[in-house]
């Protein structure tokens, strides 16, 4: 019987700084989006892959940081999943190929790769099936975006009939293509033979370099990448575009990547939305009179006390142990676990952090542009926001009491 094995790559604590202040306390991969881990939303999409034997987690953050979840998820969805730490960084490619004995073990007939920090509905059994029919080593999840945009992903030109990759670059300087790498792949095994080709191609030029007089000069003037540290994009799915190897898959759906605290904010309204497709009991109804007033998609974790003449949505998120009083209105927001929010206070596009508190009548409130640096109001954790007090459009560091209201400020 065939079994696919799926990792998934978190990064470490040297990447997320942008997510501050919210990966201060929590690795990004677990923030919640929608109300569940960042990285379960592919970790599910995985469980939805015929024969999936294992899923493999690979990064550099702690064993420790990973050590509960990763046996809670286990338990839950009854796949072993495993963290993998890697001693350095290996690139995308090269931590794949340090942990090859292990990814191998049970002698998988496919490999899906996906990364961490990617919001889409991962479409992983339509793309396994695109990838046995295509016949080649690899294929990869693309998707059309705005000529505007594209040059800050991985552009790609693919065959419209056969969508075989014909050409590949990372960020490229000129308009290249609207269709872009979305970071998620299958691949056969034979993807460690092509990684094993570029280590020892380094090796033997290292060698060269070795007896060459030109040596000194070559060294000044580039920069040379440890031997075994192996990008996937430059070092893999370039040099093998239109090599009848690598092939392409279409999405229609949505595909965004979760870089900045404004970003998780959309992305959890997008996995929101996913849910009244895959997961409609994760998402909260009610009528007003028991229990609170919902428009929208919303999700509350059941630990939550949410007041009945509260309104929530569209696109809120409650975690666990929240309290929300009377006449609230939450509109476009995260609230993360154990923060109170008290009677009349309202909250729009905003993120409140962990063990927070918002006085009688206050408001917390962004503009609601993701991408810019203050478009959403996030609250660090433990932040207290006294009655009355008014805050549009900033960042508040942890620990922090605001008794005046602030507009357009980082508060450190």
């Amino acid at each position: 019987m065939e079994k696919v094995v799926a990792v998934i790559m978190v990064g470490g604590p040297t990447k997320g700084t942008r997510f501050r202040p919210l990966s201060f306390n929590t690795p990004k991969p677990l923030f919640p989006l929608a109300g569940q881990p960042m990285i379960q939303h592919p970790i599910s999409a995985c469980k939805r892959i015929p024969n999936l034997a294992q899923i493999f987690l690979i990064g550099f953050y702690e064993e420790r940081e990973f050590a509960l979840y990763v046996s809670s998820i286990s338990n839950e969805l009854k796949v072993p999943v495993r963290y993998l730490k890697e001693d350095k960084q290996h690139g995308s490619a090269g931590g794949l190929y340090y942990f090859r004995d292990m990814i191998m073990e049970e002698n998988p007939s496919h490999i899906i790769l996906l990364n961490c920090d990617v919001c889409c509905s991962f479409p992983l059994p339509d793309l396994l099936e695109a990838h046995k029919r295509y016949g080649g080593m690899g294929t990869m999840l693309v998707i059309k975006v705005s000529a505007e945009s594209a040059h800050q992903f991985g552009e790609l030109i693919a065959d419209p009939n056969t969508k075989e990759l014909l050409h590949y670059t990372e960020k490229p300087e000129t308009f290249v293509s609207d269709l872009i790498n979305c970071g998620v792949y299958v691949f056969t095994p034979d993807i460690f033979t092509a990684i094993q080709g570029v280590l020892t191609h380094r090796e033997d030029r290292a060698n060269i370099r070795q007896v060459s007089s030109f040596e000194a000069f070559q060294s000044a003037t580039s920069r040379t990448l440890p031997v075994d540290f192996v990008r996937l994009d430059q070092d893999i799915l370039s040099p093998l575009a239109g090599k009848k190897q690598l092939y392409t898959y279409e999405t229609m759906d949505f595909w965004e990547q979760i870089k900045t605290p404004g970003m998780s904010l959309k992305c959890s309204s997008l996995y929101l939305a996913l849910f009244k497709i895959t997961s409609p009991q994760l998402l909260a109804s009610g009528n007003g009179i028991t229990s609170a007033t919902i428009a929208g998609d919303v999700y509350i974790h059941p630990s939550a006390k949410v007041h009945p003449t509260a309104k929530i949505g569209p696109n809120v998120s409650i975690s666990a142990n929240v309290r929300v009083g009377a006449g609230v209105r939450l509109i476009s927001c995260i609230v993360l676990d154990d923060v109170e929010i008290k009677e009349n206070a309202v909250v729009l596009n905003s993120i409140i952090g962990w063990k927070s508190s918002l006085g009688r009548w206050a408001r917390v409130q962004g503009n609601g542009d993701y991408n810019a640096k203050l478009g959403i109001t996030i609250l660090g954790e433990a932040v207290t926001v006294e009655d009355e007090v008014v805050v549009i459009n900033s960042i508040v560091l942890p620990n922090k009491v605001l008794n005046v209201s602030v507009q357009e400020e980082i508060i450190l």
